[in-house]
């Protein structure tokens, strides 16, 4: 039984956020899995708050007014509660409201963590969406300053493990991009703010000895190890995850410890070419050795080639979702068809 958790905080009660940056298909749901084993951290798996609600925010128009606000509130939590890996946590909307100090989605997006973190007696929560790395100048304007976790991984790896799931871009070109965006940002993100509140780790040495990794974070944080990080796959949290959807089938297993290079046999020679062209410089900048394939193969992106890969890139996500599981798209048909309603009403208002 769900106990009620959503009470007003403690008023003297310090809760510490922690954000990871990068992009997806690079190991955060382990990470995440293996940071929730620690005594004094909750890492649930993420409903993507920021990234679903700011396109959404200025539908809501001036959310200063109280009613709009409130409204906003609903539409969040109705996403939390909608989540495939449930947060097992109720919630009050009139208590959310009371608890925000300013009207904003950063705000109800701190105060739903923090409330999570507060049922688990925990002091730390962290924040798995990766995505929020488009997000962290808001972040960090209005005060919640987190700790950062900029997790990467060799980009043709992500590339591969994309074009197998539900999620993401699907064409090589379009992957390409995001990753070197994505890279781009956190690089200089993580730069800027220096090394008191960042760490970056390299998903490849992270799952070499994932020991080192987390007692590396325990020490940037400053809290104690605990040896059930190498246990998480046994975890009511990761059995959760597993049964949420296939592509994180993994996670109640032990680390695969040699889930790299597979890129080699999965893309083509083609495009590995293609990739290097477009973000060869980043996989440099992040220590991985390049093919050079590009050298030897002509790789064109000008306008037109351009317009045919987004064109390719819509007709692959579109496959992409005819062959996933109908198992996995009714696990996540709540929060889209959420999303979808939500974006209707509030167009319809506006009219």
């Amino acid at each position: 039984m769900v106990k009620y958790c959503f009470m007003i905080l403690e008023k003297e009660k310090k809760y510490i956020p922690i954000q990871m940056i990068g992009t997806q298909r690079s190991g955060s749901n382990l990470l995440r899995l293996m940071l929730n084993e620690l005594d004094e951290v909750v890492a649930p798996h993420p409903p993507h708050i920021l990234e679903r609600f700011f396109p959404l925010l200025h539908y809501y128009n001036d959310i200063q007014n109280a009613n709009n606000f409130k409204q906003l509130i609903d539409d969040v939590c109705k996403l939390v509660e909608l989540n495939p890996v449930p947060w097992n946590i109720i919630l009050n909307r009139e208590i959310i409201f009371q608890r925000c100090k300013k009207h904003s989605l950063i705000e109800i997006f701190k105060v739903l963590y923090e409330s999570l973190a507060e049922q688990n007696n925990n002091k730390f929560w962290c924040c798995k969406s990766l995505a929020n790395v488009y997000f962290i100048d808001k972040m960090e304007d209005e005060g919640l300053k987190p700790y950062y976790i900029y997790l990467f991984r060799d980009g043709r790896d992500v590339a591969s493990s994309f074009k197998k799931t539900v999620v993401g871009e699907k064409h090589i070109y379009c992957i390409a991009k995001q990753w070197k965006r994505e890279q781009e940002l956190s690089l200089n993100f993580c730069n800027k703010i220096g090394n008191p509140r960042t760490i970056k780790i390299k998903y490849e040495d992270f799952i070499q000895n994932p020991e080192k990794t987390i007692h590396d974070i325990c020490d940037l944080i400053k809290i104690k190890y605990s040896n059930k990080v190498l246990k998480y796959y046994e975890s009511q949290e990761s059995k959760s995850t597993a049964q949420s959807g296939t592509m994180w089938k993994n996670v109640v297993k032990p680390v695969i410890k040699n889930n790299f290079n597979k890129y080699t046999l999965e893309l083509t020679e083609n495009e590995i070419a293609i990739f290097e062209s477009v973000a060869g410089d980043y996989l440099e900048k992040l220590g991985y050795k390049t093919n050079n394939i590009c050298n030897s193969k002509k790789i064109i992106l000008n306008e037109n080639t351009i317009k045919e890969f987004n064109k390719l890139n819509e007709e692959l996500k579109s496959k992409a979702i005819e062959n996933t599981p109908n198992e996995d798209l009714l696990k996540r048909k709540p929060q889209n068809d959420l999303i979808y309603n939500i974006k209707k009403r509030l167009i319809s208002e506006t009219l």
